[in-house]
């Protein structure tokens, strides 16, 4: 029998594709470090805060990670969620409003604090300015006066109609709590809901003349239809009285006490797949937008671009304006990973 002996040179270029093959699964794996691992955003229900999440699935994706459809629930479940591993992470934890919910949830011993989405986020009550002006109307607490209230009373009942925020957000707690705190049970009443149903009203109100007094936070759309300073004023409270007595956090802002902490929203993942996915932590640590940004797209949705592909594109346009810091979060997430 003849032996077979294979030529010099394909051995040669066998090697070179080998090593070819290599040098190109590594390329790809260091560029793509989420390669196939499944991950899991969970969302509130807010459609307006859908666009936040929207940026941070698509640098993960550009990190490999097959990113699921977003599950939606309410705050606490949220927490809940990403506890049990349910879910895997969220762009969606307000600091100082949420901790009772993440501390019920588990905490630092099931989740983790990845950095900070969106600093300077603000809560508070606002009136119309015509109406702070012409009745010298400062402080949350001069709703106490009855002469007062009945300026925003809606429906006849002779208390002022407070336009609340929707049950299980966190700010409906701090609301309810500060309505006995400051002694005004028996002048206001506080509408909830659907809240923005509610605005839609409360701003028709508005533009009809009539006075206006309403809860919101900043960055949202409202902000864009009544404008600080020129259409509306931020009430004061006379002491920070939050609920479980947490009064030591910073509530002012431009000198006023707004009565709710001044917070910022963070990124938090499950705990397990945190500890198995460095680039993930990574990216999420830097992943970071201003409150401006999210009002401004937010504003786009309530002229009418509502759709899931509306706010995709929102989405693909603000990457495409940022995308220098956008590479540069994607880059030190693929680092994180080696």
């Amino acid at each position: 029998m003849n032996d077979f002996k294979i030529p010099r040179g394909f051995l040669r270029c066998a090697s070179v594709l080998a090593l070819t093959t290599l040098s190109w699964w590594a390329n790809a794996s260091a560029d793509k470090p989420g390669d196939g691992v499944k991950i899991t955003p969970i969302f509130p229900s807010v459609a307006e805060e859908r666009f936040r999440g929207e940026i941070a699935m698509a640098g993960l994706t550009e990190l490999g990670y097959k990113v699921q459809e977003p599950k939606e629930t309410e705050y606490a479940t949220m927490f809940l969620a990403l506890a049990y591993g349910d879910a895997d992470f969220t762009v969606h934890f307000w600091d100082k409003l949420h901790d009772s919910f993440y501390q019920k949830a588990g905490g630092d011993s099931a989740m983790v604090r990845a950095g900070v989405v969106m600093p300077g986020v603000l809560q508070g009550y606002l009136i119309d300015k015509k109406t702070a002006e012409a009745h010298h109307i400062k402080y949350i607490t001069d709703l106490q006066k009855p002469e007062i209230a009945k300026l925003f009373d809606a429906d006849g009942d002779g208390k002022a109609d407070l336009t609340g925020c929707n049950p299980g957000w966190g700010c409906e707690l701090i609301i309810n709590h500060q309505i006995k705190a400051y002694d005004l049970d028996k002048t206001v009443h506080v509408n909830q809901g659907s809240y923005f149903a509610l605005m839609a009203d409360t701003i028709a109100r508005y533009k009809e003349g009539k006075s206006i007094l309403y809860y919101t936070w900043v960055p949202q759309w409202m902000s864009s239809v009544l404008v600080e300073d020129r259409d509306v004023v931020w009430l004061e409270v006379p002491k920070t009285d939050l609920p479980g007595g947490k009064n030591d956090v910073n509530t002012t802002y431009k000198g006023k006490n707004l009565g709710f902490a001044v917070d910022q929203v963070e990124a938090v993942l499950n705990k397990d797949f945190a500890e198995k996915n460095p680039a993930a932590v990574k990216f999420l640590s830097l992943v970071q937008l201003a409150t401006a940004d999210e009002s401004a797209q937010n504003f786009k949705m309530q002229q009418g671009e509502n759709k899931p592909a509306d706010i995709h594109r929102h989405t693909q346009e603000w990457i495409a304006a940022h995308r220098a810091q956008f590479d540069e979060w994607l880059k030190a997430a693929r680092e994180a990973a080696k």
